[in-house]
């Protein structure tokens, strides 16, 4: 056991809440009294290693979770939300960011759901959203953001899903995963034809006939008939976990769902544990996973980073996805690296030179404020529309983690992670990195006066105190 103090009073209360029991018989399955697991739960107290262990053994409980869950990503959402301009000089200090994060998480989200009703109507305003002058309009989230939140605090990770999916995944056994998953499809009393169009996947629902573009590569074909089996024979289960998300709008459920059927599909496709016993063995190659697979380089990456299954974990990996103009189109985080929730990704890291070597891996050693350092994999990904003339889609993807876990890539591989200048410095975003000679540097940070000195011009044209 760690000599560090456990403090895990919103976790406690979390899995007491989803066993539905009181809070004294959940004392005494402990072993404690009813006022010293209440100060557990209010973190005056830290857990004991006797809690822990009957956390373990009377309700199986990943005790490697207990250190983890949301707190480190909402601190990193917060001090973002909290650099925007009109907080000025309010913003509080890291240390009690974490006691919001620990005690009150209820509170954080709403504070981040505030500020992103407060951004959404800023931007309104900027570009004369006529929807604001109409009577009785009401703010709402972006539908894409509030689901692209629902799965970053699921860990990126649905249980029930990726299971049912792994079931499913027998059915696609065989070198030619097409005909198998044709064959999957066809057991389950969906017809399937390929055209020649440009949609990548179109269902008739009176024929229950599915129709793919021959257009597209193998592996795109196969999963487009596992999203549309998750879409026609697994309605109720994605609906279910859809329940628990409470939605604001019709519109983010419907994104939601959909984005729960790719997430079937990708499971389908890549089995948890067969896939990652191949990471293990190929020491995650991923050119290797994806031919084991019938898979693309970009669904191996995002499946990489949801192997957080309980008692069966894989490397926290974060994944992201760039568009050429530095936007981020998808991002997810298992590690301690958080992406900005708005705008583009630092200019210093690897993935925005992706592009410029087409076909290749790029590795690089980096190194964030907070000291943390990771090992990080970029590569374009650009998708062809299957014929002359058809418009290129150009994207580039980077897939990373922790430098201690860089023992088990094959990508570190003759990298010296012993010498600090191996490692460049990159940020999040302008506003909350504090770097103050970063040659890249697009705005002042927030927490940091500006001194201006006009007969001397430095790397900025202003300096930091």
């Amino acid at each position: 056991m760690p000599t560090q103090k456990l403090y895990a009073g919103a976790k406690l209360r979390e899995i007491r809440t989803r066993l539905s029991i009181t809070q004294r018989d959940f004392a005494a399955k402990l072993g404690v009294s009813l006022p010293y697991l209440n100060q557990m739960e209010n973190n005056k107290r830290p857990l004991s290693t006797t809690v822990v262990l009957a956390l373990a053994q009377e309700f199986g409980v990943d005790v490697t979770e207990l250190g983890q869950g949301d707190a480190e990503r909402m601190i990193s959402d917060m001090r973002e939300a909290l650099a925007d301009p009109v907080f000025a000089d309010a913003a509080p200090p890291v240390a009690d960011l974490r006691l919001t994060a620990s005690n009150a998480p209820g509170l954080a989200r709403a504070f981040l759901e505030l500020h992103r009703a407060y951004r959404q109507t800023h931007e309104r305003l900027a570009s004369l959203d006529e929807a604001l002058g109409r009577e009785g309009a009401q703010l709402q989230p972006s539908p894409w953001e509030e689901v692209r939140d629902f799965f970053h605090y699921c860990d990126n990770y649905i249980d029930a899903v990726d299971k049912a999916a792994e079931n499913v995944a027998t059915k696609l056994a065989g070198s030619d995963r097409v005909r198998a998953a044709i064959r999957g499809l066809e057991a389950e009393g969906l017809h399937v034809r390929f055209a020649n169009m440009p949609e990548l996947r179109r269902f008739d629902e009176l024929r229950q006939e599915v129709t793919l573009s021959s257009l597209a590569a193998p592996e795109t074909q196969t999963f487009q008939m596992m999203l549309q089996l998750a879409l026609t024979r697994h309605g109720k289960l994605l609906d279910a976990t859809l329940d628990l998300g409470r939605f604001q709008s019709e519109a983010a459920r419907a994104i939601a769902r959909l984005g729960l059927a790719n997430y079937f599909a990708g499971a389908a496709v890549m089995p948890y544990g067969q896939f990652l016993q191949a990471a293990h063995d190929t020491r995650h190659d991923l050119e290797l996973i994806a031919r084991r697979f019938g898979a693309s380089i970009e669904q191996v990456a995002h499946r990489l980073s949801t192997m957080q299954r309980p008692g069966a974990k894989g490397i926290p990996f974060f994944f992201v996805r760039v568009d050429q103009a530095g936007t981020i189109t998808k991002r997810h985080s298992a590690t301690r690296l958080q992406f900005a929730r708005f705008g583009g990704a630092c200019p210093l890291w690897n993935v925005h030179r992706a592009f410029e070597t087409p076909g290749r891996f790029l590795r690089q050693l980096a190194e964030t404020p907070d000291g943390v350092r990771y090992i990080s994999l970029a590569r374009d990904v650009s998708k062809t529309g299957g014929h002359f003339g058809a418009p290129v889609r150009r994207y580039a993807i980077a897939l990373g983690c922790e430098v201690k876990h860089a023992g088990a890539l094959v990508y570190a591989d003759g990298l010296d992670l012993t010498r600090d200048g191996a490692f460049e410095p990159i940020g999040i975003s302008c506003r909350i990195c504090e770097r103050a000679n970063c040659h890249q540097r697009s705005v002042p940070p927030l927490e940091r006066k500006l001194t201006i000195q006009p007969h001397r011009r430095g790397i900025l044209p202003y300096e930091l105190s």
